[in-house]
């Protein structure tokens, strides 16, 4: 008896097979859910829940609802700022000029008096 086992085709704790030994299942209402790449989504919802209006697309991850002719828009994607960008929001050229060259006269100021920088 070479590699033979005893019960094929099961694993330890499987349980019984089929409808007769588990019970009747319970009543389900599949919804179809449509995203602005024309997926269409049909999940199964029990018959007493309460379906929510949008739903995740697992195709491409896009918002989708139940209106095939109106999916919803895809969200907006805000590019990445550095800080360089926020602070050109916030001051002006004449502004950051005028930082710059109040700065630099301190700088010049504390090196005529000897204090060392590295």
């Amino acid at each position: 008896m070479v590699g033979g086992s005893a019960i094929r085709g099961s694993r330890v704790g499987a349980g019984p097979m089929g409808e007769a030994e588990r019970g009747d299942s319970a009543p389900r209402l599949h919804v179809s859910y449509f995203c602005s790449n024309h997926h269409e989504t049909r999940p199964a919802f029990s018959a007493e829940a309460q379906v929510p209006e949008t739903w995740d697309c697992p195709r491409c991850g896009l918002p989708a609802n139940m209106d095939s002719s109106n999916p919803p828009p895809p969200p907006k994607t805000i590019p990445y700022k550095t800080h360089l960008a926020y602070v050109k929001e916030r001051r002006t050229d004449a502004e950051a000029a005028e930082i710059l060259a109040e700065a630099l006269s301190d700088l010049r100021l504390r090196r005529a008096s000897g204090e060392i920088f590295y």
